[in-house]
């Protein structure tokens, strides 16, 4: 029992430490001592090493901001609607808002916010999608990314026959001759990703883009080259022939590479295109803006300060109520601000970064105050004991025992609110609003961070300075 408490302890101990480094700013530290002279810095938001066996190892943990912080790019599309009929068309602009939302996810945007409009009743009305992205740096590449309909094919050379009709839908390319569609397109698509080819025997050893189909693509891919030995297959992009290699043999694996003497980031932008899906009907852009913050830096620092405002005024209600017990409920928040930073810059591997917005911001302050709910629910239940003349280790014990059962039903309560507010299944019945799940996202980790925090740390450093009490 002993060892397993010394292991929580420890293991409180490395964390805030490890989250302290992470979540301070860099802080310069320089003295002399003797003939010994420091000239260094802690905090930060760069860690770097080199181990003898792992190697190098390099990690930057930065705030991601959101839109009203820092700025980004708001651009309206409007859909073509000739084709769709009237019945058709909401679910139509619903799936050009599903594949914009998927390429712009991964591009890299975090926590984009993007809506549909409709203008007008009837025939005439327009149906428009409206993509707010954050700090995005490359403007002509998003943009080009979210309008372009991507739409993949493959072709095969058309021969002509004495007596027949040429096929509709023949595309003719200068030098080659003229195109036919096959069944195979981006649909039967299973994986899209840049590749490098390195083989000394290739004119091409820039970017490409490499293509793995599903289990009917492959099927489709192994009887178009099986049927055109000898014989170019095109691969196009929006009728736009990018690429007509000649198939040497049959390919039964179900795998392809796009060549064309990309950049690496049109390599990167037509992977993306391709793994999101085309676009289901064409859209033109209508309006793109950059958009400068509509908080600022002025009103960051402001909101900073409120929170330490906060955090201090907390952290006095607690002393004045409950003694030393408060002091112990401040060091646990302060492990807690500490974590929740940390949380923010990435500490969590495959989580990322939170976007930091107003809503974020709000989320966190308000998560402040909420860390400290479930001490106040622990000691006036230990203070009940007190009064009912229990010995002090009796009372602490049974004032976390007595006290969880509330501790958990108000937090789960918080989390089922949450829970709704974030949509994680997109139900188009509740909201969807990128920022409004920004600070449901923010309020989650504020409660499960809490109840760490709160009640595991708060425990054991009661065990630490109330030395003797057995819980």
């Amino acid at each position: 029992m002993i060892k397993s408490r010394l292991k929580i302890y420890y293991l409180i101990i490395i964390v805030t430490v490890i989250c302290f480094f992470i979540a301070v700013p860099t802080i310069p530290v320089k003295f002399n001592i003797g003939q010994y002279k420091v000239d260094t810095a802690i905090g930060g938001d760069i860690i770097e090493a080199n181990f003898p066996i792992i190697g190098r190892i390099y990690k930057k943990f930065e705030f991601k901001k959101g839109l009203d912080i820092q700025g980004g790019v708001h651009v309206v599309l409007q859909a073509d609607m000739k084709d769709i009929s009237e019945n058709d068309r909401l679910k139509a602009i619903e799936s050009v808002k599903n594949v914009i939302e998927r390429r712009v996810n991964l591009f890299g945007v975090s926590e984009p916010t993007i809506v549909t409009s409709k203008i007008g009743v009837g025939e005439n009305a327009e149906y428009r999608v409206v993509v707010d992205m954050p700090g995005v740096s490359d403007t002509k590449e998003a943009i080009s990314l979210i309008g372009e309909t991507a739409q993949l094919e493959f072709r095969t050379l058309y021969e002509p026959v004495d007596g027949v009709e040429p096929p509709d839908g023949l595309i003719d390319v200068q030098g080659l001759g003229a195109f036919l569609s096959t069944d195979l397109n981006g649909k039967d698509l299973r994986r899209a990703e840049v590749v490098f080819n390195n083989s000394s025997q290739s004119t091409d050893s820039g970017p490409q883009v490499s293509l793995s189909f599903n289990i009917d693509g492959s099927k489709k891919f192994a009887k178009l080259t099986q049927d055109n030995l000898g014989k170019p297959i095109a691969i196009f992009l929006d009728d736009q022939i990018v690429s007509a290699p000649t198939v040497q043999s049959v390919i039964a694996d179900g795998n392809a590479v796009i060549s064309g003497s990309f950049t690496v980031e049109q390599a990167n932008s037509l992977a993306i295109q391709l793994r999101a899906g085309a676009l289901p009907v064409p859209v033109k852009i209508i309006e793109q803006q950059e958009i400068g913050p509509t908080l600022g830096q002025v009103s960051v620092n402001k909101t900073i300060i409120a929170g330490v405002i906060g955090f201090i005024l907390v952290a006095i209600f607690m002393i004045l109520n409950y003694g030393r017990l408060g002091l112990i409920a401040n060091v646990a928040l302060t492990i807690y601000v500490l974590i929740i930073v940390a949380i923010y810059k990435g500490v969590i591997p495959g989580l990322g970064s939170i976007v930091l917005n107003l809503p974020g911001l709000a989320g966190f302050l308000l998560s402040i105050g909420m860390a400290v709910d479930s001490n106040i629910l622990i000691f006036e239940r230990i203070r009940e004991e007190l009064l009912q003349k229990k010995p002090l280790g009796i009372a602490i014990e049974r004032g976390f025992q007595r006290s969880w059962s509330s501790v958990r039903d108000a937090n789960f309560a918080t989390l089922i609110t949450a829970f709704i507010l974030t949509n994680p299944f997109n139900w188009n019945f509740l909201v969807t609003s990128g920022p409004v799940r920004g600070f449901a996202i923010t309020l989650t980790i504020g409660v499960f961070v809490s109840l760490f925090t709160g009640v595991v740390v708060t425990r054991n450093l009661i065990r630490v300075f109330f030395k003797g009490v057995n819980i």
